[in-house]
């Protein structure tokens, strides 16, 4: 072998043991900032805190990320979809389009008033023992997703 082909060829290991390497550094619970933005796609999760103060039961508030940059749910009575930019641990949602359907359930507006304004105001995520938790500058405590099953066909 021609040593500047056995120099590529090492180099391009050590590169390759760097780059592994780097992600097992992370502290528990923060994400990977290399597959961060494609770590929450696909998921579907539940609200079960917000920021302190138990939810109702039904309607259930919700959230998904469908794909990449995408985020989606139930504020507890309208739906709303929009973007979501995510970069490590940080996120931030871009604006939020919902219905305006009216709350009929007792208390439900005012969980989707404070649960789409504490999203709005979020920071950043982690996940914890198998929940989400998304921080927010309008909260002193984060908001607790549980993961959603998806059903078995």
């Amino acid at each position: 072998m021609k040593p500047h082909v056995r120099y590529a060829a090492a180099l391009l290991a050590v590169s390759g043991l760097c780059a592994c390497s780097s992600t097992r550094n992370n502290k528990a619970g923060s994400p990977s900032s290399a597959n961060s933005s494609t770590l929450l796609a696909g998921t579907e999760w539940v609200l079960r805190d917000l920021a302190g103060t138990p939810v109702l039961a039904s309607p259930q508030a919700t959230l998904a990320f469908p794909e990449a940059g995408r985020v989606a749910g139930s504020g507890s009575c309208n739906r709303f979809t929009g973007s979501v930019e995510i970069t490590g641990s940080h996120l931030k949602f871009g604006p939020l389009a919902s219905t305006r359907m009216a709350c009929m359930s007792d208390g439900a507006g005012e969980q989707e008033d404070r649960y789409l304004k504490t999203l709005d105001a979020a920071t950043r995520y982690a996940l914890e023992n198998g929940d989400l938790l998304i921080y927010s500058d309008a909260a002193a405590k984060p908001l607790r997703f549980a993961r959603l099953a998806k059903p078995t066909s």
